[in-house]
């Protein structure tokens, strides 16, 4: 039977509805449904028969990871829907020349990733997977019900069916392409006077400062961020422009992955996917996903190692959700930055994305906004926007001197660092304020 709206409206009262008495009766659930679903992965997806041998769907934790690489390497045999890698990349790609996201291969929806690891990802979801997702968003991240609509703008490199699957009816969605010039944007926003602000944080930023400059007039329930690991310097800005709080949806081409609640703490979709979690420092609780969703057949995610760093919360939050919360999103693997050691000559000691931002964050009140890069083995820039009144000789020794500060209580050797102008204008490239260049 083709999937309707009634899809999405059960979906979205599923979602909203559903709820467990504790961890341990949220794990027999999300387990009796993952075997489920593995059965018929394997009967469906030759690539995953191969890949897991002969291990029973029961000892699914143990089968063997996979990436983006061996995805993308294996795209034809891994995706149940028949379609083959290049036949999907030119229906993407022409997407993205022509800016018109509408074609779809028969009733798949095909869509690109941004590619900020270096590598793009192809995405497939099949039209009963396009509803459930909308289902789920809609009810993690309205401000109100369904049935009072909202007026959504929606910031983004690019447009989607499977974002569209969200329009009609008592929503009204509106998509902003980011390629598109900021005073574009501030008229439309001003016309279509919108309940809700879905946008990258660094587009959210920068609505903030137009509004707090008295040229952007709008009131919206909720502001949503997207896309960009959401900076705390970020947060502060736009939530006293705006004055609310600032919701997160972290989502990836693998999977719809966590939103936050309504206590603004962002929880892991454990109703659906499951995210083991491969420790990078368990005395931070800070750790890489390995993603298994249970909710996508056209293209099965099972152990999916994601490039990704979150850390966990130490408390519960106080909504009472059993879901695990998320202190942070800490950006990619590939931009935790390695620094030489003080005491093992030739070793060098890992620095967290996290560490780094609220050093430079907690060095003074006059930082507005900032990107630090390891450009070498020993050397860093570092680029930092001041407010006018402040002396920036100043701004830019206590931000050093934090960065000394933490590399002594690390072990690590404070690299040189060079100062560099600040520049970023939204594009299709996503911000990121801690970024290693070096050694990748």
């Amino acid at each position: 039977m083709k999937p309707s709206k009634l899809t999405l409206l059960r979906y979205y009262a599923l979602t909203r509805h559903r709820s467990w008495r504790s961890r341990e009766s949220l794990e027999r659930w999300q387990e009796a449904r993952i075997v489920r679903h593995l059965s018929r992965v394997r009967l469906a997806s030759a690539f995953y028969r191969d890949h897991w041998g002969e291990r029973a769907v029961t000892d699914w934790r143990t089968f063997p990871p996979i990436d983006k690489k061996l995805m993308m390497e294996r795209f034809d045999e891994l995706n149940t829907a028949g379609i083959r890698k290049e036949r999907a990349l030119e229906t993407a790609l022409a997407a993205e020349r022509t800016r018109n996201f509408q074609p779809m291969l028969g009733d798949i929806t095909v869509g690109l990733s941004s590619g900020t690891s270096g590598s793009r990802g192809l995405f497939l979801v099949g039209p009963h997977e396009r509803m459930a997702w909308a289902g789920a968003v809609l009810a993690k991240v309205l401000p109100r019900s369904l049935l009072h609509g909202e007026r959504i703008a929606f910031f983004l490199r690019a447009d989607s069916n499977l974002y569209g699957t969200v329009r009609g009816g008592r929503l009204q969605f509106q998509f902003h392409d980011l390629l598109e010039p900021m005073d574009r944007h501030i008229a439309r926003l001003e016309k279509d006077k919108p309940t809700m602000l879905v946008a990258p944080p660094s587009v959210l930023r920068m609505l903030a400062e137009v509004a707090l400059n008295g040229c952007l007039r709008i009131l919206p329930r909720r502001i949503v961020s997207v896309a960009e690991v959401l900076d705390p310097l970020d947060r502060l800005y736009i939530e006293r422009a705006f004055g609310q709080m600032v919701h997160q949806i972290y989502q990836c081409t693998e999977g719809f992955l966590a939103a936050t609640c309504p206590h603004g703490t962002l929880h892991l979709n454990e109703d659906i996917v499951c995210i083991q979690k491969e420790y990078i420092d368990a005395g931070q609780r800070t750790f890489v996903p390995i993603i298994t969703d249970f909710s996508r057949f056209t293209q099965p995610i099972v152990r999916y190692r994601l490039n990704d760093l979150l850390t966990e919360r130490s408390e519960p939050c106080s909504c009472g959700s059993p879901m695990t919360a998320i202190e942070a999103v800490e950006g990619r693997c590939d931009d935790l930055f390695e620094l030489p050691s003080m005491r093992d000559a030739g070793a060098t000691v890992p620095v967290f994305p996290d560490l780094l931002s609220r050093a430079v964050i907690c060095a003074s009140p006059y930082i507005e906004e900032y990107k630090l890069i390891q450009v070498g083995p020993d050397r860093l820039e570092l680029a930092l926007r001041i407010a006018g009144h402040a002396v920036r000789e100043t701004v830019e020794t206590s931000a050093i001197r934090s960065l000394a500060d933490l590399c002594g209580k690390l072990g690590c050797r404070m690299p040189f660092v060079a100062l560099v102008p600040y520049a970023h204008e939204p594009d299709s490239r996503k911000l990121r304020r801690v970024e290693r260049r070096w050694g990748r």
